[in-house]
């Protein structure tokens, strides 16, 4: 959700630069698919739904190079920035690291 509402916010910030605007909106988008691809049992017990949100958001990637002949800045600038937090997530919830365990307390309470 810190994502999604990055995202979000960024396209807000940047609605009169629709070259900006738009990608920013259809990553968002793609963001929110994490739960309806870990829904597939395969993609969820091998931890690989983040790589169908990249997929989706490759598809992207691929119109611009069609369509515009480019890649736009917003993909090269979001995609790394956007698999960092993809694989410690899914590191914290698969490896359980004893060091987030002890975040998670103090979070808790």
């Amino acid at each position: 959700m810190i994502v999604f509402g990055t995202l979000m916010a960024l396209a807000i910030y940047w609605r009169k630069k629709p070259e900006y605007h738009r990608r920013l909106i259809f990553l968002a988008t793609c963001e929110l698919m994490d739960a309806a691809i870990g829904r597939f049992d395969f993609w969820f017990n091998h931890s690989i739904f983040y790589a169908g949100l990249d997929c989706l958001i490759l598809l992207g990637v691929v119109r611009d190079l069609v369509v515009d002949g480019r890649v736009s800045k917003v993909y090269l600038y979001a995609l790394p920035a956007l698999i960092v937090p993809q694989a410690l997530s899914v590191y914290m919830w698969r490896g359980n690291p004893a060091w987030w365990q002890s975040i998670t307390r103090v979070i808790m309470g």
